[in-house]
């Protein structure tokens, strides 16, 4: 996985500078989504990967499931990704991107596990407290995981907030046995 988000990295921040210096983020960004999906098909994949087809096969099938979204240069960097053969590296490129941008716009993307449905207010509560921690707008993402009995786990990059019935047996656990 690490391995494969290397490879991408160069991609998206290609594509990022691209995209700012055009001006265009949101419309790169739908594209790359669009892009990521066919990616995540595992017939698109062996589609993709079967030497029947030329690069140039694919890359007619992806834009014209582009639509409106193919661009000159979103069909350039289709080619350029489908003469690499880095078809199947399309759902790095577009997170690694979405991160970009959102470190662009002053943002971060936060995830939020809880053992239980949140409500709106509680989201915005939760948000709320991301944002003086870390001083930036916090976009959300929100799972139900039962497997934390209770509370929440919250995870921003690399930084993990866990305040789970789950993760603090754990921790009570670790302690006990050291």
């Amino acid at each position: 996985m690490a391995e494969l988000i290397t490879v991408a990295r160069p991609y998206a921040e290609a594509v990022f500078r691209l995209a700012q210096e055009a001006n265009s983020l949101p419309a790169w960004s739908e594209a790359l989504a669009v892009l990521a999906a066919a990616a995540q098909d595992p017939l698109a994949v062996e589609f993709a990967a079967n030497p029947k087809f030329s690069a140039s096969q694919v890359h007619a099938l992806l834009t014209e499931l582009l639509g409106a979204r193919a661009t000159p240069q979103v069909s350039n960097f289709v080619a350029t990704v489908l003469e690499s053969r880095r078809f199947v590296l399309l759902p790095h490129i577009a997170d690694l991107f979405e991160q970009l941008k959102a470190a662009a716009e002053g943002s971060v993307t936060a995830h939020i596990e809880s053992a239980f449905e949140l409500n709106a207010a509680q989201v915005e509560e939760l948000k709320s407290i991301l944002a003086r921690r870390v001083g930036k707008k916090i976009d959300t993402t929100v799972t139900v995981t039962p497997e934390l009995i209770g509370g929440v786990r919250m995870t921003l990059g690399d930084d993990v907030i866990d305040a789970s019935v789950r993760g603090k047996l754990a921790a009570l656990s670790a302690r006990l046995t050291s």
